[in-house]
């Protein structure tokens, strides 16, 4: 994996064309190049405004490909523009199935050697794209209905990253600028007027969207939340009484590969210095594991890392705890589970995955009482968006369990307090940790995006405010000019 993303950064710079020194004029900045930031660039671009997407990464798609976060789970948010991400991948051999549940460790049957260490997903060309878009119901408790109703996607990363840079390309406005970082913004009363890069470059926007943890909108001192937020804040059942720092587990991801079939089981050795025995918990965490349409799998612990440890270590240092933390894991994998002798660990993903760090405050926040009362009794005017997965947290604390049914999130979750032409796009969107531990999933985070992006078009399109783009104007473009809905199976 590592030295496919040398090469992949080669190829996407010389692609996208890079500029350094001269500043750069455009309607819209988008600063960061993940599932957000992605749907974001596009959005704009596609409706008509000058996009600069910045990425420091080598590729697009974040955590979703060089995380080897390389699945979509269940999740009624899934139409619009993942549908032609999707349509888009469906178009080159291998590149992405639609999965089903095959075993899970609650689950385990009386035939069975052991029970499975997590769950296994594995691609089924009976099922299509309209399969995935469900998840609200009684959960994995009814394995019967779980395995009839909840299905996703997985996909390869290399060509996710590529299917986004060609989306991005083919608008005729987008200008992609990877391995480039965003380091500081000139601002003055909550409008920003330019932004420097890593390579001195400035950008000057109209508009500019954030989709990283917040980088932008700290360095404008919006107000930053982090961890369990307290019940007092904003009366949520599920707080604890005082705010805790605890965050949702973050996972370092391998991807293994199938030996030959005449080549006898194999165990991989352990790297000198990293011990059998589980050291950082009293046993090794089960694994979230999928087939991908080659038959590589890949292998996501639940999690590797507590959230507040790798805040705390940095990402650098922690990636390098949870590499030795993941050969630890795959080691006792094949040890204790034969099927798993099988295979051969393949490459460990570059990036990890931080399901959580922090989050900005805007005009509203969403919250668990917005997740219980779901659409049917939400009042909230400006709902851009839907999601329906469970409140799900990896060593984070807070409240689980399946929802009844979708809710929504209103537009002013991506408008920062105090600023004015800013949107903020992802898993830092204005949510309560409660609330984010639902709707940080990948399709959702692209349909925010696509919102961002519609929203700041029609602000420069129109010379209005953000506050003052309406979201019913926001909904009918990404109706009318975006989505396309899997209403059936595709051949």
């Amino acid at each position: 994996m590592r030295q496919t993303r040398t090469h992949i950064a080669a190829l996407l710079l010389i692609a996208t064309g890079a500029a350094q020194g001269n500043p750069i004029e455009t309607d819209v900045a988008v600063i960061g190049g993940g599932s957000a930031g992605f749907g974001a660039a596009w959005a704009a671009a596609h409706l008509g405004s000058s996009v600069v997407l910045i990425e420091r990464e080598a590729a697009l798609g974040g955590t979703s490909t060089l995380g080897g976060v390389n699945n979509w789970e269940p999740g009624i948010g899934g139409t619009g523009l993942p549908y032609r991400v999707y349509q888009r991948l469906r178009q080159r051999p291998g590149a992405a199935g639609v999965y089903r549940f095959d075993r899970h460790c609650s689950w385990k049957k009386p035939w069975e050697k052991y029970t499975f260490p997590g769950g296994l997903i594995e691609t089924d060309p009976c099922l299509c794209y309209a399969h995935t878009l469900r998840r609200h119901g009684p959960g994995m408790g009814n394995e019967a209905w779980f395995r009839e109703h909840c299905h996703g996607v997985i996909f390869e990363p290399d060509a996710m990253s590529a299917v986004m840079l060609d989306m991005l390309k083919e608008t005729g406005r987008c200008r992609v600028l990877l391995g480039t970082a965003f380091t500081q913004a000139r601002h003055a009363d909550g409008t920003v007027s330019e932004v420097t890069l890593s390579d001195g470059t400035a950008v000057r926007a109209k508009i500019f969207i954030d989709a990283t943890d917040g980088a932008l909108c700290a360095t404008l001192g919006c107000e930053l939340m982090t961890g369990r937020d307290r019940r007092a804040d904003f009366d949520e059942p599920g707080a604890p009484p005082e705010p805790i720092m605890r965050l949702n587990g973050a996972t370092l991801m391998y991807r293994v590969t199938p030996i030959p079939r005449d080549a006898p089981d194999r165990i991989d050795p352990l790297p000198e210095g990293v011990p059998e025995a589980c050291w950082w918990q009293k046993s090794f965490p089960y694994a979230f594991v999928g087939v991908y349409p080659n038959g590589d799998r890949f292998v996501n612990m639940l999690p590797t890392m507590r959230g507040e440890e790798f805040l705390e270590l940095g990402p650098q240092k922690a990636y390098a705890e949870c590499e030795r933390r993941l050969r630890a894991h795959w080691h006792w994998y094949q040890k204790n589970f034969d099927e798993f002798r099988r295979f051969t660990l393949k490459s460990v993903f570059p990036m990890m995955g931080a399901r959580e760090t922090r989050r900005v405050r805007g005009e509203y926040v969403l919250t668990q009482h917005d997740l219980i009362a779901t659409l049917s009794r939400q009042q909230h005017p400006d709902i851009i968006a839907i999601a329906d997965h469970p409140m799900d947290n990896h060593g984070g604390g807070g409240p689980g369990g399946e929802l009844k049914g979708p809710y929504g999130i209103p537009y002013r979750c991506l408008l920062p307090l105090k600023t004015r032409n800013v949107l903020i796009a992802g898993r830092a969107a204005s949510f309560s940790a409660i609330a984010a531990s639902s709707c940080r999933l990948s399709r959702t985070m692209m349909q925010l995006g696509q919102a961002a992006g519609t929203a700041a078009h029609l602000s420069c399109a129109r010379n209005l405010a953000l506050r003052d783009v309406a979201a019913d104007d926001i909904r009918r473009l990404m109706h009318d000019r975006i989505d396309q809905n899997p209403k059936t199976c595709e051949p």
